[in-house]
């Protein structure tokens, strides 16, 4: 049994993870998930860990952190303060210290695949706000989500700050803690090459695949269930043999 912090991306909130979080219960987990401020302006990825490790004042015990595309630049903030056993990267982006994210991806190559601009959210520059619609959201974050699904998913998500792209990673180094990653081969957000590459090279783990798109936790709740099982078990494992 392991306690699971799920954490969620951008625009996205705790709601996203409620096929999944039965899911992993069933299988004698203990979930917790959280709402980031991710409509707040001045909110950025220091202010999400925080809200992260306040989650999680009642469980001292080491979790397994999940961050789920944005959220990967939230969860070693969160590894660097508190216990924690593994982290997984979820079709996610994976921070570098000392370095703004949005000076990181243009400079590596297929973070972020080719996507037509009518599938992009929609940036209101004097609040520093951005939507984004179910019409550009569907095609972009839920094909592989049935449709009723999908439209009830794409009208649930929030408003969502730049300021986590502008914000320089404030970590030193990395938080020695063994990490996982699970990709999404039909990912349209986060390149299934890049994410390969980036695992390897970046965590020193092979990724974990799975098919379909960007949002696994809604089309494919029982698959990443028991995929985030694998990334535990993975560990005993290494432990036991250890």
């Amino acid at each position: 049994m392991a306690t699971f912090a799920l954490v969620h991306g951008a625009f996205c909130g705790a709601w996203c993870w409620e096929q999944v979080r039965p899911r992993l219960e069933g299988r004698g987990h203990v979930v917790v998930a959280m709402d980031l401020p991710c409509d707040q302006p001045s909110a950025g990825c220091v202010r999400y860990a925080k809200t992260v490790i306040d989650s999680l004042a009642k469980h001292p015990e080491p979790v397994v952190l999940v961050g789920h595309s944005l959220g990967g630049l939230t969860i070693p903030l969160v590894a660097a303060a508190r216990p924690v056993e593994r982290m997984v990267f979820l079709a996610a982006f994976i921070p570098k210290p000392g370095q703004a994210f949005r000076d990181q991806y243009a400079t590596e190559e297929g973070m972020f695949p080719p996507s037509p601009e009518s599938h992009w959210p929609i940036e209101d520059k004097k609040t520093g706000l951005s939507t984004w619609p179910a019409e550009r959201a569907i095609p972009a974050l839920f094909t592989d989500v049935r449709d009723d699904l999908a439209q009830e998913s794409a009208l649930r998500l929030r408003r969502q700050s730049s300021t986590p792209h502008a914000e320089v990673c404030p970590l030193k180094s990395w938080p020695n803690v063994p990490s996982s990653y699970i990709l999404c081969l039909d990912d349209a957000l986060v390149g299934a090459a890049w994410a390969r590459k980036a695992a390897r090279e970046r965590l020193d783990t092979k990724a974990i695949e799975l098919p379909g798109g960007h949002m696994p936790m809604i089309s494919r709740p029982d698959e990443l269930a028991a995929a985030l099982d694998a990334c535990l078990a993975g560990e005993q494992r290494r432990t036991r043999r250890a």
